[in-house]
């Protein structure tokens, strides 16, 4: 740590001195004023997120220098500073700031952080290095009047793609995807609405009795189906932190699913949760070994 202190502290000498930062400005005021920050301001301005951020707060921006904004394609940029594009703007904005004032120190001790955006920024500390999502951080603790900043050297990109779109990209989650088709799921999966699905994989599937996989796909059979993926399904994010220390969460189905811990394994009904948090542009998904079924009525 106390090599990690001294990055730190040259990295904020190289951005500017304390006094220029102490606690007598906010975070636009101060990222305008240390003159390496012109392409988010402007990217800010175009979003209309000017005036939130300049808010009470308290918010930890991930500042990406301008230098950081030139690592993507000029076209992109143009596209994203565009007047119809605004909201896409402000989904990627959004993913650079935190709710809260996270300090340096704090940063550290996370595995991931939820941004203004929804989705869950990743956090990875590698000795005497902390990347965002694969930025690097640069410099941190810059104090403001409403918050922190810390710099990054690159823009982080929020999941664009939808649930089903994130799934076939995996390549493991064809018979789910399969069985949401045959249940007429597939647009209420891509929609707008924030879901949260367990998702098991092929090799899950692959676990029922010989023949079941076949018979709920039969089209007599859609409504059982239906009921089987939607026990899947929670409304809104539920992110791994969340899932554990509620124990449990009501489904889409309308039965609960129980969270559990166990020899530092989560389970969902006895389903070993293979991987967790793997956002998608309408939600999050944990990859789980086996398929759970909803009680019987």
């Amino acid at each position: 740590m106390k090599k990690l202190s001294k990055i730190i502290a040259g990295a904020l000498l190289s951005v500017a001195s304390t006094t220029a930062f102490g606690f007598e400005k906010n975070i636009v005021e101060t990222a305008v004023e240390a003159g390496k920050f012109k392409t988010l301001a402007t990217a800010l301005t175009a979003a209309g997120l000017i005036d939130a951020v300049n808010g009470p707060g308290p918010f930890t921006v991930f500042a990406p220098t301008d230098d950081a904004f030139a690592k993507v394609p000029k076209e992109t940029l143009e596209m994203l500073l565009k007047p119809e594009n605004k909201e896409k703007l402000k989904a990627v904005l959004t993913y650079h700031v935190v709710p809260g004032k996270v300090m340096a120190k704090d940063v550290v001790g996370l595995k991931g952080a939820k941004s203004l955006n929804g989705q869950r920024i990743d956090v990875k500390v590698d000795g005497s290095k902390v990347s965002v999502d694969g930025a690097n951080v640069v410099a941190t603790d810059i104090a403001c009047t409403n918050g922190v900043i810390h710099v990054i050297d690159s823009v982080i990109l929020p999941a664009s793609d939808n649930i089903p779109a994130v799934a076939t990209k995996a390549g493991k989650f064809s018979t789910l995807l399969a069985a949401a088709k045959a249940a007429g799921l597939v647009d209420a999966l891509s929609g707008e609405k924030s879901l949260t699905v367990f998702a098991p994989t092929d090799e899950a599937f692959g676990k029922l009795p010989k023949g079941t996989v076949e018979s709920l796909l039969k089209p007599e059979n859609k409504e059982k189906l239906k009921a089987i993926l939607l026990y899947h399904v929670v409304d809104g994010r539920v992110y791994s932190e969340d899932a554990v220390k509620a124990k449990s969460a009501a489904t889409l189905q309308g039965g609960k699913v129980e969270i559990t811990v166990k020899d530092g394994a989560a389970y969902v009904n006895g389903a070993k949760i293979l991987a967790t948090d793997v956002d998608a542009g309408n939600g999050v998904i944990h990859v789980i070994d086996s398929v759970i079924l909803p009680p019987a009525k």
